[in-house]
This record gives structure tokens, sequence and C-alpha cells, in this order.
């Protein structure tokens, strides 16, 4: 079973539609007892830092992600809640990646929405994908790299498109709207 965890972000509907069409099962769950009997979890993201971390804080899935061993995928601002802190409501984050989320500079084209691909891939959520596949991406922070960084992605400056630590792993991107390279990053996760 895969748990979705379900707190103050969106995007969890489409996230269990790319579960389900991969041929697993799911729930969305904020329950203590489903996200420690699942065999995997999706933390997913859409929305600001600060008030999702409050969330999670007050239903105590902050402490149960950290104390466990299996597998968790951050999505988008999944991503970013692994790291150490958001300049977004100045968050202070679970502290999985060595990384700070910082705003991207102000430029004429910020939020980074669209679809964009790698200045360099590693890992193995990206097993049989190229540097040059594209994913979708719609986020104005980003995670500095750092030493847990396997995919650098360029978008007025390089930041990490996805992280690996242990049992965690996190994307920037929105693999459930990459079509079919995003699926195979879904797939790469649950098969692991």
């Amino acid at each position: 079973m895969i748990a979705i965890i379900k707190y103050n972000a969106g995007n969890i509907r489409s996230v269990l539609n790319s579960v389900t069409r991969l041929g697993y099962d799911s729930i969305i769950t904020d329950k203590k007892d489903d996200l420690l009997t699942a065999d995997k979890i999706i933390l997913p993201g859409v929305g600001e830092a600060a008030s999702a971390m409050k969330d999670l804080r007050e239903r105590g899935i902050d402490k149960i992600l950290l104390s466990i061993d299996k597998p968790v995928l951050g999505i988008c601002l999944g991503l970013q809640l692994l790291c150490l802190d958001s300049e977004e409501g100045n968050a202070k984050c679970l502290g999985v990646f060595n990384s700070h989320v910082i705003k991207f500079p102000p430029k004429d084209k910020v939020p980074h929405t669209g679809w964009d691909n790698f200045k360099s891939l590693d890992g193995t959520l990206l097993k049989g994908l190229k540097a040059s596949d594209d994913f979708y991406y719609v986020h104005s922070y980003y995670s500095e790299i750092c030493k847990y960084t396997t995919a650098v992605c360029d978008y007025i400056l390089p930041f990490s498109a996805v992280m690996q630590k242990n049992n965690f792993y996190a994307v920037q991107f929105h693999p459930e709207k990459s079509a079919e390279a995003g699926e195979k990053v879904m797939k790469n996760f649950l098969e692991l």
C-alpha cells in the first residue's frame, strides 16, 4: 500500500491517479497507523511552506516521517519541506536534506512554470531517463544544490531538481503531470 499524505497542500488527487494508473493500491491519509504500515509514503505538495509545516507538525506527521525507514517521496513543495528551511514564510522544515530553500531572484519569469530538463542527472529515481527528458515545473522557490542533489535543472540559476538521502527521495517537478518521463520516475520510486 502506498500512503499519500493528506495535509494542507494540494495536488493530492493527481498523485493518487498517477499511482493508480501504475497499478498500485494507495490511500490518502493523515493517520499514524496508515503511515506506519504503508510500504511507501508520498509527500505531495502545492502550497506555502510555513502553513504546510504547521499542518504537518500539528498532526504529528513530521515526527513520523523522521522516524521511519521506508521510502518517502517528496514532490514539489514536498521536496522543499524535506530541506532545512524555506524563505517562504521563514519556515523551519524537516531538515532531511542539508539545503536551504530560497526564492528565485526577481526576473521577468517567476515562477518557473512549464517544461524543463536537466543539466545533469544521476540516482535511482532517474534510472532509464536522459538529461534531455522534459518535466513539468511550477515553483517560485528552489532548493540549493548540496551533496544530496542527484539532478540539476537550470532556470535563472542551477537548483536541485532531484534529491536523495537514505530512504528519502524528492523531486522539484511534478512527475504526475510530466507525461511518460514523469510516469517513469513514479514507477522507479514505486518499484524500490
